[in-house]
């Protein structure tokens, strides 16, 4: 007698968007028993997410799936929302999106979805898993353009255990196409290439939020004070435009939070550093670093991977030293680490201010 093996039920974090819209036709394709919800996340503006809500749920209608909405403003605004807020506090340049991930996305998410009695879970993230010897590991997208691995590196075992990435092995393009064979009505949006819960401009959002302290802004080979600035957390480590300076152009040097002091540069190169320190570290099939290593470790989203070693340099904390000197490495960003397209894990760039070993 053959038994049928029971279809696993999968839920889809349905945005209302192109990716994660193909990737719950895809897994229904295959058989599985799919449901696709919404999140309900905090925005500064909420008319936006009624909108992408409506969206989702077309998307679900469309594709013929149960469609469910949790809501995670709450826990979105203490856990994401505020905390990115303190980040700009002390002056550092927080990714979102990567706490995100960790805590919304893969863990609250999750636990919703398995109260309805999912077994499994998915996104439209552009990644890969496999499973080697009951340990999941964590690779590139095939779309070299649309890999999405940097803002994954916080997952952990339990989480690849549960979740589904349908387009991992898929290019964009492909997406948009099937996208369009399925009726989907989403094949030609655009990238969203926004922080979600902000509806214009960080800087707007930001005066919102926090105080004004205008400041001294200081060139660095001189050391003399040429302006003012209207509050440090308008600026990043890096950043050209903006600035609000002539005969320049200038760059961000660096922000001495104590002294409320911006402190900028004509000299690009003066950007570039060999080595800095990251904590929080992450190791996603790694259960200790055995230092030093060789990785390529990537600073942002946009920057290419390069040769780097990694060296204990007190608990939690581990020096990033590259072979070749980068630019605008910059405090609160994250710091992947890569072993051609293995994921290996990541940490937080820290401040010179928050060192302390």
């Amino acid at each position: 007698m053959i038994i049928k093996k029971k279809p696993q039920k999968v839920f889809v974090a349905l945005s209302g968007g192109l990716d994660s819209a193909v990737a719950a036709g895809l897994l229904k394709k295959k058989g599985y028993l799919v449901s696709g919800a919404y999140m309900k996340l905090w925005v500064d503006e909420p008319k936006s997410d009624n909108y992408k809500e409506e969206e989702a749920r077309k998307i679900a209608e469309i594709i013929g799936i149960p469609f469910y909405v949790f809501d995670f403003k709450d826990e979105f605004r203490k856990n994401i929302v505020d905390s990115f807020i303190e980040g700009y506090r002390k002056g550092l340049t927080p990714n979102p999106c990567v706490d995100c991930n960790q805590k919304i996305k893969f863990d609250l998410f999750w636990r919703e979805a398995h109260k309805f009695g999912a077994d499994l879970m998915a996104t439209g993230h552009y990644v890969r898993i496999k499973k080697r010897k009951n340990i999941f590991i964590l690779y590139k997208g095939v779309d070299p353009k649309k890999d999405q691995s940097y803002f994954l590196w916080r997952m952990n075992q339990e989480q690849l255990s549960r979740v589904i990435f349908p387009l991992g092995n898929h290019y964009k393009k492909n997406v948009r196409r099937l996208a369009k064979k399925w009726k989907l009505l989403v094949d030609n949006k655009r990238e969203s290439m926004e922080i979600c819960f902000i509806p214009k401009y960080i800087t707007d959002f930001l005066k919102k939020y926090l105080n004004m302290m205008p400041g001294n802004i200081m060139e660095e080979n001189s050391g003399k004070i040429i302006a003012q600035h209207n509050g440090l957390f308008f600026y990043t480590i890096g950043q050209r435009k903006r600035i609000g300076l002539s005969g320049g152009p200038y760059y961000v040097r660096n922000k001495d939070i104590n002294h409320n002091l911006l402190i900028v540069t004509k000299d690009k190169k003066s950007l570039e550093r060999k080595d800095f320190l990251c904590h929080q570290t992450n190791l996603i099939n790694i259960r200790t670093i055995k230092c030093p290593i060789r990785v390529r470790a990537k600073i942002r989203y946009s920057h290419k991977p390069a040769k780097a070693i990694i060296d204990e340099k007190g608990d939690d904390i581990y020096d990033v030293i590259f072979k070749v000197k980068q630019s605008a490495i910059t405090p609160g960003q994250s710091v992947v680490f890569y072993r051609r397209s293995r994921l290996l894990g990541g940490g937080i760039i820290m401040s010179d201010q928050d060192v302390s070993i």
